[in-house]
């Protein structure tokens, strides 16, 4: 069957608009500006409303997400009972003076459900807490020094980057150390070449960085790690912004079975509604309470209804077990797509975060841009650079609509470079 080339009529036309009213018209990584969105005419820039697996833009083509919103959408888009949880609130209060009792029943919820928590501390962004588990990390062990694995993301804060992006400055990235991924003999010579200096580690539970092959930890990689932390004092920092409650409800440190020190949500805590949390041991608790550190709506009840909904209806679902069935349906699909065309697509990471890559003998980059650009033009939203995400909503319909729209896009491919 042959499915219908979207048109962007009405988004193009509200990017004319965008553009004198707001900085690149969309910026950030959502912004044609950035580069991952080639070529740009096959993407829709605005969305005008979403349920479920799906959401539609402004011109009003229909796209199945594999984004979920860049990872917030985990139960699907607009899920009733987590709207019905947070607009019940709302009729209550949100943004008080005083906290809502919502607070306490949520980090209570957190407690019971991530087994390296002790307690819970709220904000509004993953970057909100990567940034306060650094300064605890420093705070308690009174030392300046982070290490990172290279090829990481955890936010956008001038600490997070590197020399000679635009306006970071020198001084704020002076006491961050880096160190290959997975290289347990590197990470101990680090360690040893600045004993007594390095506050934490931080690092995603595995390797999830853009533009990149996804990489599992080793066998024994964590273990090793959490003994030489605990032996030199280090804090052990787990970004599980991106891979929170996906992997393991009661996190991704539990899934590759170790225990973090502090660990970072947002994604997937409320579906879409914002709020992130950081958690972490009891013997961290003094020094996190000791920071000043705080947000103007980082204690509203509302996005604290629907965590708690979210969380509940996760348990009850079993969603890491069904993300795992559907992503394995999934991308055994479209391999199998990229196959019968003479394409070799590969697939890395974990199943429930899928990361894509389309090759040839010359490892060409853009090729694999080309097939995400006609699956986008026919309505399956990917996009080149980041991993991909799945959500409870997505159906069995869905995902075998999506394996046929990318044998057509593989098919495309095929016409488009028979001297491949």
């Amino acid at each position: 069957m042959s499915f219908k080339i979207n048109d962007y009529t009405k988004s193009r036309a509200l990017f004319e608009r965008a553009e004198k009213v707001i900085p690149s018209g969309v910026y950030g990584h959502l912004g044609p500006a950035e580069g991952c969105f080639i070529p740009v005419e096959a993407y829709p820039l605005f969305a005008e409303k979403a349920q479920g697996s799906y959401f539609w833009d402004v011109d009003g083509n229909k796209f199945i997400d594999y984004m979920c919103g860049y990872g917030p959408n985990v139960l699907g888009y607009n899920d009733k009972d987590v709207n019905a949880a947070a607009f019940e609130q709302s009729k209550i209060a949100d943004c008080t003076t005083s906290p809502s009792p919502k607070a306490v029943e949520l980090a209570e919820l957190l407690v019971d459900t991530v087994a390296s928590a002790d307690w819970a501390f709220f904000a509004k962004n993953g970057g909100d807490t990567t940034t306060l588990a650094v300064m605890t990390a420093r705070s308690a062990t009174g030392r300046k020094k982070i290490l990172f694995a290279s090829g990481f993301y955890h936010g956008v804060a001038p600490w997070t980057q590197k020399l000679g992006y635009p306006g970071v400055l020198e001084e704020e990235v002076a006491n961050n150390l880096y160190v290959p991924w997975n290289d347990f003999d590197a990470f101990e010579k680090l360690v040893a070449e600045h004993d007594g200096e390095i506050a934490a580690y931080i690092a995603t539970p595995y390797m999830h960085g853009n533009f990149l092959d996804n990489q599992l930890p080793a066998d024994g990689y964590w273990q090793k790690v959490r003994k030489l932390c605990t032996e030199k004092g280090i804090i052990l920092i787990i970004d599980d912004v991106r891979c929170g409650f996906r992997l393991d409800l009661a996190g991704s440190d539990h899934f590759y079975g170790f225990e973090a020190d502090l660990i970072c949500f947002c994604k997937a805590l409320a579906n879409g509604w914002s709020v992130s949390a950081l958690c972490g041991k009891e013997f961290l608790k003094s020094a996190v309470s000791g920071i000043t550190y705080t947000g103007s709506y980082w204690l509203s009840a509302v996005p604290f209804a629907a965590a708690i909904a979210c969380i509940n209806k996760m348990k009850k679902l079993k969603t890491p077990e069904l993300f795992r069935k559907n992503a394995l349906m999934l991308t055994d699909g479209l391999r199998a797509a990229a196959s019968n065309n003479g394409f070799n697509l590969v697939v890395s990471g974990e199943p429930a975060l899928f990361y894509l890559r389309t090759v040839d003998e010359a490892e060409n980059l853009m090729l694999h841009q080309e097939w995400v650009a006609e699956c986008v033009k026919r309505g399956v939203f990917f996009t080149n650079p980041h991993n991909h995400f799945i959500n409870a909503a997505l159906t069995t319909d869905d995902i075998k609509q999506t394996i046929e729209i990318a044998e057509e896009a593989y098919k495309v491919l095929r016409k488009n470079h028979p001297e491949l």
